[in-house]
């Protein structure tokens, strides 16, 4: 009997130690790295916060309380000593077949010549990519780079979506531009850069050592190293200093799976700032499509409802949705805009109003050019990603979210740069108001949809038309 017992319990321990050791190797197998003596206790919240954007040459949209994007790359670029970390979800700086006719895409390969050398200047440049097979990271690697190649495909069935910085583990980028020349040139771009926020950074750079060690994994871990939790998020805000102003943040990311202990979901994120939106919510964004493509596509309603919540509950709501009209517009994306829209109809107690952001149309009817912008805006809280509104980009696609909460009113504030911003947009030229009867023709594929599923083709008009 006591032989019995004895084996029982031997068989207990050996299957604790299989279950263990199976836990151990479906982790990731680098549990964090050295973070520089940084912790939460001596870290910096003293910070100081740009605005960048691109405005292409050929927009005539001035430059509203912000600097250029590729000021501030190469801005961060002066200011690195040991890092420079990046992840990119596009690797084409270079353009050399594009000189001739786009003589300001040289910014992009200026960018990537000094990417080149910061080996000499005894700066360890570290690149994570979705991109297994690019010349330019090769040639990054040459010049002494360490590129990590991580299969979004495999991991997440999505994509890397994600675009962020990390410089000395003190300075940051986050915002919409790839490393794409097209994104110091034709394209309109979005973000921040923030300085000396170790605090900050830090948790960023947590996200950065998670994807570098999915390296050649081909499934997600079911357990993560406690130097990859996250350290801040809505219930835990980190309090900050922001240009002088006392305010909260902290980093969110995307898609679930990838979102260790503590870190905030990127769709979390909004809905926090949503419901925390009081007389306004102001979002610009390339696409909007509450739909979930698979082989049976199926309406994702988490933001869409958010938006109908806060209009029908919250009296004296103004929402206004800022979307671009461009080639990858679906159709649907109409359709969704004014049903939201039908909401406050006959209501004096919301209002939501959505534009279409226009760049260029060419002789031949195609539009070049997109606003990328990715972000929203309200009286107290900013959120800024890396994703489309899509359904498929949350679910699917790595990404990264910021969200910044201020309360103050006398200085000028991240929020009201912010809302200035979006209002310089909102009122430019290229912003066409949505209206009934009135379809933009955002390309031929729209057009050619909207025609085969309508009983009345003639409410195609002309985006020349459009009020």
């Amino acid at each position: 009997m006591k032989s019995q017992q004895k084996c029982i319990v031997i068989f207990a321990l050996v299957g604790c130690c299989a279950v263990l050791v199976a836990l151990i190797f479906s982790a990731v197998d680098v549990w964090g790295e050295d973070e520089d003596g940084i912790t939460e206790d001596n870290c910096s919240r003293t910070c100081r916060l740009v605005l960048v954007e691109n405005i292409p040459e050929d927009v005539s949209i001035p430059y509203k309380g912000t600097i250029p994007l590729n000021a501030g790359l190469h801005e961060l670029l002066d200011q690195a000593r040991r890092f420079v970390e990046i992840v990119s979800p596009r690797w084409a700086l270079n353009s050399s077949k594009n000189e001739f006719l786009l003589p300001q895409a040289k910014q992009g390969e200026i960018l990537f010549h000094r990417l080149t050398l910061l080996k000499s200047r005894s700066v360890r440049l570290r690149v994570v990519s979705g991109i297994s097979d690019s010349s330019e990271l090769n040639i990054l690697e040459e010049h002494g780079a360490e590129v990590h190649f991580v299969n979004m495909t495999v991991l997440t069935k999505g994509q890397m979506n994600s675009s962020f910085w990390v410089v000395d583990r003190k300075h940051m980028y986050i915002g919409s531009a790839g490393m794409d020349w097209r994104s110091f040139s034709t394209m309109k771009e979005f973000g921040l850069i923030i300085y000396n926020c170790s605090c900050l950074v830090m948790d960023l750079h947590r996200i950065f050592s998670l994807y570098r060690q999915l390296q050649y994994k081909e499934f997600v871990p079911s357990i993560w190293s406690k130097k990859l939790t996250a350290l801040y998020n809505k219930d835990k805000s980190l309090q900050l200093f922001l240009n002088d102003t006392k305010s909260k943040a902290y980093i969110s990311g995307s898609p679930d799976v990838l979102c260790p202990k503590d870190r905030m979901k990127d769709i979390e994120a909004i809905f926090r700032v949503i419901q925390e939106a009081k007389t306004f919510i102001y979002i610009s964004v390339p696409n909007y499509l509450p739909i979930l493509k698979s082989t049976q596509p199926k309406y994702w309603s988490q933001i869409d409802n958010m938006l109908r919540e806060a209009l029908i509950l919250k009296k004296n709501l103004k929402v206004r949705l800022l979307v671009s009209c461009w080639e990858q517009t679906d159709p649907l994306t109409f359709n969704f805009l004014w049903s939201l829209k039908s909401l406050c109809m006959g209501s004096i107690n919301c209002s939501l109003e959505a534009k279409f952001f226009i760049q260029h149309e060419q002789s031949d009817g195609h539009l070049t050019g997109i606003n990328a912008n990715r972000y929203m805006v309200t009286d107290n809280s900013v959120y800024l990603g890396n994703f489309n509104w899509v359904a498929n980009e949350f679910v699917f696609n790595a990404g990264v979210g910021i969200v910044i909460s201020q309360q103050n009113k006398i200085n000028s504030t991240v929020v009201e740069m912010m809302k200035a911003v979006f209002e310089r947009d909102w009122n430019s030229q290229y912003s066409k108001t949505l209206q009934a009867n009135n379809i933009p023709a955002c390309s031929k594929h729209t057009i050619k949809e909207h025609t085969d599923n309508m009983s009345t083709p003639a409410l195609l008009q002309n985006s020349k038309d459009w009020k």
